[in-house]
């Protein structure tokens, strides 16, 4: 049995006046894994979340859940998938725990209020569950979003944004609730402008710019691929050239020959080896250095330059 649960093939939206938000989108979600798509505002990440969730109409393509069509047969895939919206759309005078019962209803599922109660608890809302949703924090009522789009217990839950306009504190909290919902079974499908989030959480990282998917990776092999590291070594006098044993490294002479700057590698720590053996042949051709700055790059210094050379593609 296939593991893929979410297929999505040459999907296209163009709206009124030829705007393109998809352009032949192609993608497959594996069951049980987290996946974070990354793209910069107006990429295509919101349009793409609503097709699935049947919020937006494809003008072509296919997509396929849970072995149904989402064009015939959207009604059974659909209540197998949940939606926390980047917006905060419900009630603001709804109580907490009616709010949460009503979206279980209307999936179709049957009252469960030890379903809901865990539900609350788990995302610690139980206590706030007789308070009416515009007396709490944003936080809070984030929060809220997450217990409606669980409450018909689904497979496969999206979530746009989860942690904009949260603090620190709380972001990291939601992470930690993200990765328990994943031991549950439950596959997610991340949009973040933190790309922090995906370097922490993900298991693959999808690259959307101008509603095209730029790459498709698992995040570890991302990383090895295109991972480099950088070093600037401070010379303690200047260099107006490179001795030729120097200059066989990946370096160059920057700040009037004051900086010596490595850059190469990759994500299994070959920079690191290359700088080790950089600095000796420095000591062996006589080059005092002061100090040494070493950085390693991060999905977000990638996810930077794949966004750039896209725009000159």
């Amino acid at each position: 049995m296939s593991d893929t649960i979410l297929k999505i093939e040459n999907l296209s939206k163009v709206y009124k006046g030829g705007v393109r938000a998809l352009d032949n989108v192609d993608l497959e979600i594996r069951r049980g894994e987290i996946f974070a798509l990354l793209g910069p505002n107006g990429a295509g990440k919101t349009t793409l979340i609503g097709a699935v969730c049947g919020l937006v109409r494809p003008t072509s393509g296919t997509i396929t859940a849970f072995g149904h069509d989402m064009g015939s047969d959207w009604r059974a895939a659909r209540r197998r998938i949940g939606l926390v919206p980047q917006e905060l759309s419900t009630d603001m005078f709804e109580k907490v725990e009616r709010a949460v019962a009503y979206s279980r209803g209307l999936f179709g599922r049957s009252p469960d209020k030890a379903r809901i109660d865990e539900i609350l608890k788990s995302l610690s809302l139980y206590e706030k569950r007789s308070a009416e949703i515009r007396a709490l924090s944003g936080g809070m009522k984030r929060r809220v979003l997450i217990a409606k789009a669980l409450a018909h217990e689904p497979e496969l839950l999206f979530l746009d944004e989860p942690t904009a306009g949260v603090d620190v504190e709380l972001r990291k909290g939601m992470w930690d609730q993200i990765a328990a919902l994943r031991e549950l079974g439950v596959t997610i499908i991340l949009t973040t402008h933190y790309i922090e989030e995906a370097e922490e959480m993900a298991d693959r990282v999808g690259i959307i710019q101008s509603g095209r998917i730029l790459m498709v990776e698992d995040k570890a092999a991302i990383m090895e691929r295109l991972g480099t590291t950088e070093a600037v070594i401070t010379l303690a006098e200047p260099l107006a050239a490179l001795p030729e044993g120097i200059a066989g490294f990946a370096v160059e002479l920057r700040a009037h020959g004051r900086e010596l700057v490595y850059r190469g590698g990759d994500g299994k720590g070959r920079g690191r080896a290359e700088i080790a053996e950089l600095t000796k042949a420095l000591v062996v051709h006589g080059i005092d250095y002061v100090g040494i700055d070493i950085h390693d790059s991060s999905l977000e210094d990638i996810f930077v330059s794949l966004l750039t050379e896209g725009k000159g593609a």
